[in-house]
């Protein structure tokens, strides 16, 4: 299990405030039953589906203005693909994407692109991501020529100096290329880029997974203090759960292209009640020796079925530690089982006396 390693980079990291009761509003983002296939096709001249693999199955969740909802789970849960389906990266199979009031599936790509411009995205690979043949400051600026944002030659360098200035560049450095950058210097530059067309919503795709801890310290920094500048929506997604706690407001939880458990951040962390979650959270090692001696560690068994053909009944049940024979046999909804929190477990404390699905993250 790779999810909930690490802890230095949290510790460096501003606390986030205590945010326990639930956002109230319009959602930015609202995102429902959202499904996304990739078929497998054999033969040469006539292909025919053979087989598909459910990378996303269902999900739903709410991203509020000014808010960060975390997204976790072990690697091959489906988070990307969830965020790439989000953005249009990926066109999804079926469901809902309602982004500032307006239906995404079904528009075209000239639709999408004024939509796209309230729509960034940091990618996990600072060096991949970015173009090696552009210089930094073209990198930067590309969204503003591509959304017209400039109204000449000196207005786009004005914006693309206080941009580099805004993540902790020196604009001296938009004549360098990517090469010429550490991999911090690089995050920050896919920052600058993500936020050039003055977003709504970011989507962090494990943007500081490969990074060194002190480094991924001022990233995240950056990204809160960017946040409450601009009053920016986050998707945050991780596998390092420390990290995720510190920056999240509201926690969801995946598991094999499903959503296990969501959770205001403070009550996912005190008192999970998904035994997935339970796991993953027993994974992360404190810095108190003793308390790390004395703490149980729960180990699942197996690994994580193939996404081609997922376990009947609950997902996690060939895994859970406390599954019985109903587990096999019934699919549970997400349903409310605390204030702020809901998980679809058919053991989880409050799970008979539940009410029905809940409609919103």
């Amino acid at each position: 299990m790779t999810a909930g390693t690490g802890t230095a980079s949290a510790s460096a990291t501003q606390e986030r405030t205590d945010t326990s009761s639930a956002p109230t509003g319009t959602p930015l983002l609202s995102v429902r039953n959202l499904s996304v296939h990739f078929p497998l096709k054999r033969g040469f001249i006539v292909q025919r589906e053979v087989a598909r693999v459910r990378a996303v199955e269902g999900i739903s969740f709410d991203i509020y203005p000014g808010e960060t909802l975390g997204l976790v789970g072990e690697s091959g849960s489906g988070k990307t693909t969830a965020a790439k389906a989000v953005i249009q990266l990926r066109k999804p199979d079926s469901g809902s994407i309602m982004f500032d009031g307006q239906e995404l599936l079904g528009m075209s790509n000239s639709e999408l692109r004024p939509i796209r411009r309230k729509m960034g995205m940091v990618f996990q690979d600072p060096y991949g991501s970015l173009n090696p043949r552009m210089r930094a400051g073209d990198i930067v600026g590309e969204p503003l020529k591509v959304h017209g944002l400039a109204e000449s030659g000196d207005d786009y360098r004005t914006q693309v100096s206080a941009l580099l200035t805004t993540v902790g560049l020196s604009p001296g450095m938009a004549e360098r290329y990517p090469n010429e950058f550490s991999g911090g210097q690089r995050q920050r530059l896919g920052v600058a880029r993500a936020i050039a067309a003055k977003p709504s919503l970011l989507v962090l795709d494990e943007a500081v997974s490969a990074l060194d801890v002190s480094i991924q310290a001022q990233i995240l920094n950056l990204l809160q203090d960017l946040q409450d500048q601009y009053n920016l929506a986050y998707l945050f997604i991780a596998h390092d759960l420390s990290v995720v706690r510190h920056i999240s407001d509201r926690v969801a939880v995946m598991y094999l292209g499903r959503i296990v458990e969501t959770a205001d951040s403070k009550d996912l962390y005190e008192n999970p009640l998904h035994p997935y979650t339970q796991a993953l959270l027993s994974a992360i090692p404190t810095p108190n020796p003793r308390l790390e001696q004395s703490r149980t560690r729960i180990i699942l068994q197996g690994d994580l079925p193939s996404p081609m053909a997922p376990p009947s009944g609950c997902h996690f049940h060939t895994r859970c530690p406390i599954a019985t024979e109903a587990c096999s046999l019934t699919d549970p909804d997400l349903r409310q089982l605390a204030p702020n929190q809901a998980a679809a477990c058919l053991l989880a404390t409050g799970y008979d006396a539940a009410p029905s699905p809940v409609s919103r993250v």
